[in-house]
């Protein structure tokens, strides 16, 4: 069985590695995700882009400290009319995001990168476009009040596996990706290079 180092705690991210039959052990990787997200958009680097660096960041930080180990960084960007969010810092501020994203289309842009040897050997960048509701205030107000603990983690403030889902009208794009892994062309590079039998 393949060994990965995730460099995160993500529960969801190693719940689908595991499910697909790899070896994951969490490596929370120590990144100042803000700060990063800020120079970029400061240097005019797309949504898309900051979901790759901040991917990036977080194996190679990993990868330096175990440069034997196949690490994994990812991360998921939301893209809002070209504008890059990211998790809401409180209640409140989630109720102004999820308002001001009612009756529009986003994008989340799901990017990992690994690392073996300590280099970068393979990388993909997934998009999903999703379309929301014409959502009340106060079921907003209640969406946010009930699912605070379970969504505060997540790039929009929803968990498209749980009552998440009933924010959208349609949605285009590849379910892993909206849950924050490119997993399937990982695993199709994994089999390529017979790190997993097919």
């Amino acid at each position: 069985m393949t060994k990965i180092l995730l460099a995160s705690t993500s529960e969801t991210r190693l719940s689908m590695l595991g499910a697909a039959g790899l070896e994951v052990t969490p490596h929370p990787a120590r990144v100042d995700e803000s700060a990063l997200r800020e120079a970029l958009a400061a240097e005019g680097a797309t949504p898309r882009d900051i979901s790759d660096a901040l991917a990036e960041a977080k194996a190679q930080k990993i990868a330096s400290r175990y440069p034997d180990a196949m690490v994994l960084g990812a991360d998921q960007v939301l893209d809002q009319d070209g504008q890059a969010l990211g998790k809401a810092a409180d209640p409140d501020a989630l109720v102004a995001q999820l308002r001001n994203m009612r009756e529009k289309s986003h994008r989340l842009h799901s990017a990992a990168v690994l690392y073996q040897a300590a280099s970068p050997v393979w990388r993909h960048i997934s998009t999903a476009q999703l379309w929301v509701r014409p959502l009340s205030d106060a079921w907003i107000d209640a969406y946010v009040a009930r699912n605070w603990d379970s969504i505060r983690s997540c790039a929009g403030g929803y968990r498209i596996e749980g009552e998440g889902v009933r924010l959208f009208s349609r949605i285009e794009g590849d379910y892993f990706t909206i849950l924050g892994l490119p997993l399937l062309p990982l695993l199709d590079f994994l089999i390529q290079r017979k790190d997993l039998p097919s």
